[in-house]
Order: structure tokens, then sequence, then C-alpha cells
């Protein structure tokens, strides 16, 4: 039943999400209480929001886009609800398939919050269970998608995959998977087999991809915007241009170091856990990670999947524009948060 707390067992084998909620959950001792009453509030409290900053629309209004990103990209519920690091995808096809199953991405609450979720619209109702298989909270929200938004608006061309841009523009349900220890939401699917249609309808459309994930436009701009912090940090942010800059310098070094043979939204390996760099917004949620990978020569992987070193003079330069992307990205979101109306 939508918009009230309902609890039920899925029946199954409790199953671990692989590496990734293994180090979510590592330093988390396991005979804690289980937050039951917290996760039912916090899941009526991002309802609410959503409802109220993220409402039905045109599927092609900007302006409400824009007013959901912002909101949602700030101190929200929502992101306050989030997880260091969380996993976003599509609803695997197979029903039965567990979570640890299924293809998801890994993003930073910065990307989720500014990319992802506000392509959605929310029309407040809601529905919570425990999942025994998983052993995580399931929180479903009736959702629609925003597909006649301009192409540069999308973090990457979706229609890059004929099946995966069908289910954004079908999509009637968002899921966010919780962690019953911490309360945090570890991950998020959009799926169009909810029990309720699409909060608004739309005509499906049905772009050509033509191979790039970032393009300049007529006038010039490079596109996606979104993935350029566009609408998130404020035009008179003084690192906004510095950013750009020093993450163009990042892209040559990473791909002097192979990091477009995997990290890409094709996900070319495949890899059952992708990290997307390919753009300075997804770059930027990911840089520790990446840092710290290559000074532990955990990456580039081989065709066979195992890690291999960089050449020293490759790893000294990757090194040195990574850090200098992260020094400014610190810069630019201390500057924000000091300017924070």
């Amino acid at each position: 039943m939508f918009g009230a707390i309902a609890r039920r067992l899925v029946t199954g084998g409790a199953l671990l999400l692989a590496t990734f909620l293994a180090a979510d959950a590592a330093d988390i001792d396991d005979d804690l209480p289980d937050l039951t009453d917290k996760i039912a509030q916090m899941a009526s409290e991002v309802a609410f929001e959503l409802q109220q900053i993220c409402p039905p629309a045109s599927p092609s209004d900007q302006a409400a886009f824009d007013r959901c990103r912002r909101s949602l990209f700030g101190d929200s519920a929502l992101r306050r609800s989030l997880a260091p690091r969380l996993l976003w995808g599509r609803r695997n096809q197979d029903a039965a398939a567990a979570l640890s199953d299924t293809n998801l991405t890994q993003f930073a609450p910065d990307v989720i919050t500014g990319l992802y979720l506000p392509l959605f619209m929310y029309s407040g109702e809601y529905s919570t269970e425990y999942v025994e298989r998983e052993r995580l909270y399931l929180i479903r929200l009736r959702a629609g998608f925003r597909n006649l938004l301009p192409p540069g608006q999308f973090p990457y061309p979706f229609w890059h995959e004929e099946a995966k841009w069908g289910v954004y523009q079908a999509a009637n349900a968002v899921l966010l998977w919780v962690n019953r220890k911490t309360a945090k939401i570890v991950i998020g699917q959009f799926t169009e087999r909810g029990s309720d249609s699409r909060i608004v309808s739309a005509q499906p459309i049905w772009p050509k991809f033509d191979g790039k994930w970032m393009w300049m436009d007529k006038e010039g701009r490079i596109q996606p915007r979104v993935t350029l912090f566009d609408g998130l940090f404020r035009q008179d942010n003084p690192y906004l241009p510095k950013l750009d800059f020093t993450y163009r310098t990042l892209a040559l070094r990473m791909r002097d170091a192979q990091c477009d043979n995997c990290h890409m939204p094709n996900n070319p390996m495949p890899m059952r856990r992708l990290v997307l760099m390919h753009t300075p917004a997804h770059a930027a949620g990911e840089i520790s990670r990446l840092m710290t990978a290559v000074r532990e020569d955990r990456m580039p992987l081989d065709d066979t999947g195992a890690e291999q070193p960089l050449e020293p003079a490759l790893k000294r330069a990757l090194l040195e524009s990574g850090g200098a992307f992260e020094e400014l990205v610190k810069a630019a979101k201390d500057w924000e948060a000091a300017h924070r109306d």
C-alpha cells in the first residue's frame, strides 16, 4: 500500500552484495539493533520532500528539473540519507535475481543527487518493506522520467543502449535500498515494473547515438552541461573555469593511462560494479578513490582483469593532474559552503 509503512519478509537465502556492501558494513557490528523506526521516519521524510521539490511536471520542463537538482544537491533530507558511496542502475530484468548479480554503477552522493535522481519526478506515494534475502530495507517511490529534456541535461547519452533508454522512459518507480544498521541508502534503482502507472505520461523518443559521450553544441559549449557542475555551483564560483581546464588535463592523462578502457558508460570490460570517470562531475565524485588506486598500483587492469602498475612516467603524470583536480574540487565545494544563503 502506497503512503504507509508496510513490512513483509521476502523468502530466500541471505546474500552478500559482493565487496561493495561488504565494505559498507565492514565496521558495523551485526549485533547492533535494526533501525526500523528511523528508516520508517526517513522514508516518510524523503518521499514527502521529493513530492514537494520534484513533483509531477511536463517531462520537458527545464525549470522544474533545475529546481529539483538544486534542492537535492544542497542540504536535502535525501542527501543526508545517502551512504558515502552508493550504487545505481536498472532493476535486473530477471525478477528473481539478487542485487549481487545485477550490474550497477558506483556514485558519490554529489553525483546521484546532482545528475541522476533529479531526472525523475515523484508523486509522494511510497511503501517500505524488509527484504530478507538482501538483508536490506526497500523503499519504493512512485515516479516518472523526464525523457524530453535537451540531450545536454542527461549525464551521458542514455540512448547509447536502446534497452536501457527504454526502461528509463517507461520507469514508474524508483527503488531505494537501505542498510538496516545505519539507516543509510546504499543502492538506488529505477524500474518500469512498479505496481502503478507512471505519474506523467510522455511520448517515447529514440535519439540516435553518434558515439560521443561529450560533445560541442552549435554555440560552442561543451555538453552535457550537467556534468560541468552547471546549475549546481554558483555562476560566480571562482574555481569553475579552473575546474574545467584542470579536468581536461586529467582526462588526457587518464586516456594515456588507459582509464577509458574500463570507466566508460558502455562498460567495455564489462564490470559488475562500474565506476565512471569520463566527465568532470563523475570524476569529481571518484577522484579520491582514483588517486588511491593509482598510488597502490591497483589500476589499470589487463585483459584478464588483473591489476598492473603504470609506467613510472604515466603514474607520475596521472597523480600530478589528479592531485590538482582533487584540490580544486575541494576548493570549489568549500567556496560554495562559505557562500551558502
